[in-house]
């Protein structure tokens, strides 16, 4: 890590910083899984309390703070995310409010109902307030190769040789494209939350203005959908799943796997965080290698740009 970048505060520090919090009972329980910041649950007088300390070096990840907190307060006016209760302008920490519920697994998203349960929550965060800034991930790539330049970072050899197919898949989805749409992009099961009614959706950090189909191939890619439950998605969200919009979606889940391919990379040169982030790489690289070498790749190409269902949205 450079050593030039100075360690973020500790949560005694957070909590000292907050005066409204002074003279009452506090209690702190750190939150594990995250894979970026320092999380807490804190009661203050039994009520609990979200608390989120950035992690160091996250500029290089591409993380634009003012943009997060913009879009949180957004997402949670749409009603699908936590009020932002507190904002430390110092260190960007944010106090949020506390959801009940549990946190969702890939497992849990196997049950019968759950594309249609994130196709719920998915059309009522894109209909809600615009995001501050727009996502791209063909150009956060393009970023996330300068970084790993220069700052030695470690990428699989053979990265750079598929950068021509990844120019195909977004030509091809320029064609005929979709109305953009303020999305969350990085869906893994962890940032969704059961009620037990509906789901949340937390951790803004990577949210912007894009296109639909990132967003549903993305969480089909982090949920380990196969073909199958990707078109039971398709179908909830848009109410039709037909070959141009399911192809959309494979292509954006390929393109998900190589932009976190080298956010992986990165983070497994600058992070402190316990995790084995190089073999999450590798995983990734692999599996849109795979994609970019199937049977699949020339018909998803090709599919895109006919006129289908989705051009009577």
């Amino acid at each position: 890590m450079p050593a030039q970048i100075p360690a973020g505060p500790t949560i005694d520090e957070v909590i000292a910083a907050i005066p409204a919090w002074r003279d009452h009972s506090i209690r702190v329980e750190p939150i594990g899984g995250g894979l970026t910041n320092r999380n807490y649950r804190v009661d203050v007088d039994a009520v609990p309390h979200f608390v989120r300390i950035p992690g160091l070096a996250t500029k290089l990840l591409a993380i634009d703070r003012s943009n997060e907190l913009h879009n949180t307060r957004a997402a949670a006016s749409a009603g699908v995310g936590p009020r932002v209760l507190l904002h430390l302008t110092p260190w960007d920490v944010m106090v949020l409010e506390w959801l009940p519920g549990r946190t969702m697994s890939n497992g849990a998203f196997a049950a019968a109902d759950g594309p249609a349960r994130i196709a719920r929550v998915l059309k009522r965060l894109h209909a809600g307030p615009p995001f501050q800034l727009d996502f791209n991930m063909f150009r956060l790539t393009e970023f996330y190769l300068d970084v790993a330049a220069g700052h030695d970072v470690q990428i699989p050899p053979d990265f750079r040789a598929v950068l021509p197919a990844i120019a195909r898949i977004e030509q091809a989805l320029a064609i005929r494209p979709l109305p953009s749409v303020p999305c969350h992009n990085d869906l893994l099961a962890e940032n969704y939350l059961d009620d037990g009614n509906e789901l949340w959706i937390v951790d803004y950090e990577y949210s912007g203005n894009n296109d639909p189909t990132f967003e549903l191939g993305n969480t089909c890619q982090e949920l380990g959908f196969d073909d199958a439950r990707a078109a039971e998605l398709c179908a909830a969200y848009f109410g039709l799943a037909d070959s141009a919009l399911v192809a959309r979606m494979h292509l954006q889940m390929i393109i998900s796997d190589v932009g976190w391919t080298l956010w992986a990379a990165i983070q497994a040169r600058i992070s402190t965080i316990e995790f084995d982030f190089w073999g999450w790489a590798e995983e990734r690289w692999a599996r849109a290698s795979a994609k970019l070498d199937g049977p699949g790749f020339g018909d998803w190409l090709a599919a895109v740009a006919e006129p289908s269902g989705r051009d009577r949205l």
